[in-house]
């Protein structure tokens, strides 16, 4: 295939992958003001869904500017070759192929942050200020930007120069080495991620003795769930929006709650959201999920490795030295498609075990505990309550709030 063809086939899926985005969410947008359904009507009083509406609409109005910029700026960088200036650029410094390609990534990522920030202080200090749930400060928002973009460097470009390493010992079988190496970082960051990363940024505490704690081992005890180490973590030093998860296995598992849960919610609610947590544990989702992720990964990884040889690759982009990183590059693009595939999938197995998860916190604790935690947590994060089949279809890991309330009535 000619690299002028393969161009134009690598715009082509980038302009309608966001034509389609666009598509879905003008129809998500359509359903904003229709009437919020029966069983939900107590989720919201009039004014709070006004409220509501307007945070829906003013974030989707943003999304749109900023996706509609991101995507010209990326057609424009296609056009005028940027990927061979920057490649150009790299090798002034060094023949390596690893060091050209850490510089190379390094100068996008570096690039794509300058351009991304200012939208990303927008969204925090503007529109999430103004509709209450910001609590975060200048000062934590740089220290949050320079820590990602070191471990980005760290540990993004650690595995790279691994890669890239294998590829230039084994040729077309460094999948292998590639996949394993994923694996093991995985199955790692699984396990120790809430002792190594987590604290990096927040600060976890263990969860304080008294009512809650004693409820949550009362009901850890009757489900036969060992668990030594729950946390509460201090989120509403950003937002005002509660979580809860559950992280590791064996002796490193955990329960992290978010500070901001523990304040919305009753002792009840709580113990509630951790049986829906504790049951994605018992019917083995998580398990499910990192065997998935690696086992993808794998599969491309090695189509991956049956491409990247091909020099019309680094062509099509305007490179005319052969390179594995500006290969990545274009495989990552032509590859999108089957990874929108594949995402739906993992999102409809999502859905479906959190009504699995669902169930079990019903089964084993209080269903009604866990929808007037679902509906206050959707309360307090002004969700939206009717979006539209398609968007969910395309968009959500979880059922929709009048799903999962209608599932935990049955």
């Amino acid at each position: 295939m000619p690299p002028t063809t393969l161009f134009y086939i690598i715009i082509s899926i980038l302009i309608i992958s966001f034509i389609v985005d666009k598509v879905l969410d003008i129809l998500n947008e359509k359903r904003f003001d229709d009437e919020i359904p029966k069983k939900l009507k107590d989720v919201y009083d009039e004014e709070e869904y006004k409220k509501s509406q307007a945070y829906k609409k003013t974030s989707a109005k943003f999304s749109n500017l900023t996706s509609l910029f991101s995507t010209l700026l990326t057609l424009i960088f296609f056009f005028v070759d940027g990927f061979k200036y920057v490649d150009t650029f790299a090798r002034t410094y060094t023949e390596n192929p690893i060091l050209v390609a850490l510089i190379f990534f390094g100068i996008i990522m570096l690039g794509s942050e300058i351009m991304t920030t200012p939208l990303s202080y927008y969204s925090t200090f503007v529109i999430e200020e103004k509709f209450g749930f910001n609590k975060s400060t200048a000062k934590i928002f740089w220290l949050d930007k320079i820590k990602g973009l070191l471990m980005s460097a760290l540990l993004g470009g650690g595995i790279l120069a691994l890669i890239i390493w294998f590829y230039q010992l084994t040729g077309q079988n460094f999948w292998i080495y590639a996949w394993i190496l994923v694996a093991v970082f995985s199955l790692f960051m699984n396990m120790f991620y809430a002792k190594l990363i987590v604290p990096l940024f927040n600060k976890q505490s263990p969860l304080e003795d008294g009512e809650l704690k004693s409820a949550i081992e009362k009901y850890a005890k009757k489900v036969g769930f060992t668990i030594n180490n729950i946390f509460v973590i201090d989120g509403s030093k950003r937002s005002t929006k509660a979580n809860a998860y559950f992280s590791g296995f064996g002796s490193q598992k955990r329960i992290t709650l978010y500070d901001t849960l523990i304040n919305d919610l009753n002792t009840d609610e709580i113990v509630a959201v951790l049986a829906h947590e504790v049951g994605h544990y018992k019917r083995k989702h998580i398990i499910f999920n990192l065997i998935s992720s690696i086992l993808l990964t794998g599969f491309t990884l090695f189509i991956l490795s049956l491409f990247i040889n091909t020099p019309v690759l680094s062509e099509a982009l305007g490179v005319a030295i052969p390179s594995f990183h500006i290969g990545l590059i274009a495989f990552g693009i032509l590859y999108s498609p089957i990874s929108e595939v594949t995402g739906l999938f993992m999102n409809y197995m999502s859905r479906k075990f959190e009504y699995q998860a669902d169930n079990f916190a019903k089964e084993t604790f209080d269903g009604r505990a866990l929808i007037t935690s679902l509906k206050k947590l959707s309360k307090n994060s002004l969700s939206n309550l009717t979006p539209h089949p398609a968007y969910v279809f395309a968009h959500y890991s979880h059922p929709t709030l009048l799903e999962r309330i209608e599932n935990l009535e049955s």
